[in-house]
Parts: structure tokens; C-alpha cells; sequence
């Protein structure tokens, strides 16, 4: 099976509400997994998993940045929190040919784990409206 079939039918198999976003481009929308527009793109040789947490604030980031790096290192089973422009997100990647079912699941649990567990520590960096 080709990696875009096979990243299609893991989807469907996990029951994940999702819609194509484009070639090679998934979006999944599951609010009961805690996760909102990740973002599954194939670029072979990759599978790559991003979701936006947060924009980065004004102030305050250096605090955020050590903070994100401490989660990095200690609590973050799959993929890691980056900076990407003004946002910061969770990031993953895993190799397409050999990627099975169950790493994918692992990585999208690991995923919505990580925006429920660290939701308190990161909210008290986001900025103010």
C-alpha cells in the first residue's frame, strides 16, 4: 500500500474526523481527542504530524521558551513544542514506508496528551486580552 492510502486508511481506522486539505494533506478536527486542526502531511519520506498550541507572547518569552524546552526534555512522549514565526506548536515526524498503526496512534494520542497535561502551565504565558 502507498503511504498516502495507507495515512488515509489509519485515519478512517482510528475513526478520526478529518477532511483532505489538499494533496498529501489531512486536517483532523476531534474535540473528544482534544485535538483541533492537526495538521498530517505526507512529504515523503515523512509523515508530519504539527497543531498550533499558542501564539508566542510579547513578553514573557524567554520564561516560555525554558519552560517549553523543560516539557521537551521531561514530558513529551512523541514529536516536541517548536517555534514556528509568532506561534508555538507540537511537532512530529515519522518515517512513511515503515510507519504502522500503531505509531501513528501512539503519536496522535501522545499528541492530545500533551495539549491537555501542559494546557495550566502553558496558559499562565498566554497573552492577556
Amino acid at each position: 500500500m502507498i503511504p498516502r492510502e495507507k495515512l488515509e486508511a489509519y485515519l478512517i481506522k482510528l475513526s478520526l474526523s478529518f477532511h483532505e486539505a489538499g494533496a498529501g494533506t489531512w486536517v483532523v478536527s476531534d474535540r473528544e481527542k482534544g485535538l483541533e486542526n492537526l495538521l498530517i502531511q505526507l512529504s515523503e519520506p515523512l509523515v508530519i504530524l504539527r497543531i498550533s498550541v499558542m501564539d508566542v507572547p510579547a513578553t514573557g518569552r524567554e520564561k516560555l521558551f525554558e519552560e517549553l524546552l523543560k516539557l521537551n526534555a521531561t514530558d513529551m512522549v512523541h514529536g516536541a513544542y517548536a517555534v514556528d514565526g509568532k506561534g508555538v506548536i507540537i511537532i512530529d515526524t515519522l518515517e512513511a514506508e515503515t510507519m504502522d498503526l500503531e505509531e501513528f496512534e501512539a503519536s496522535i494520542e501522545a499528541i492530545g496528551l500533551a495539549l491537555a497535561q501542559h494546557y495550566r502551565i502553558l496558559s499562565a504565558y498566554r497573552a492577556k486580552k
